[in-house]
């Protein structure tokens, strides 16, 4: 839960009433799989399995591999464990390198 403090000006005087609001905010355990360089897998192999497994559009499945390309790794995928999961394994199984962290 999140505290705030909140001021009101009520009607336009310059009586102001501080009152304090307990503002519930739902948090998601986010959770992201990251897909790491190697040099076994084609550009067409990772950008295919993105699309396949992670749902990626082509742009989004190329621009990923680019990144992994140049910078080691790339996070493709946010959300919950347990939608990620079972997408990692399919990741692996595809003979990516990905984990989530």
């Amino acid at each position: 839960m999140l505290k705030k403090l909140l001021t009101f000006n009520i009607m336009g005087t310059k009586e102001k009433i501080s009152e304090e609001l307990l503002l519930e905010e739902e948090t998601l355990n986010q959770n992201e799989i990251v897909l790491f360089n190697d040099e076994v897998n084609t550009f067409e192999h990772v950008i295919e399995t993105l699309i396949d497994v992670c749902e990626h559009t082509a742009e989004q499945a190329e621009q990923c591999s680019l990144i992994v390309h140049h910078n080691g790794k790339c996070t493709v995928k946010t959300g919950e464990y347990s939608d990620l999961e079972p997408r990692c394994s399919r990741l692996l199984q595809a003979g990516l390198s990905a984990e989530i962290v």
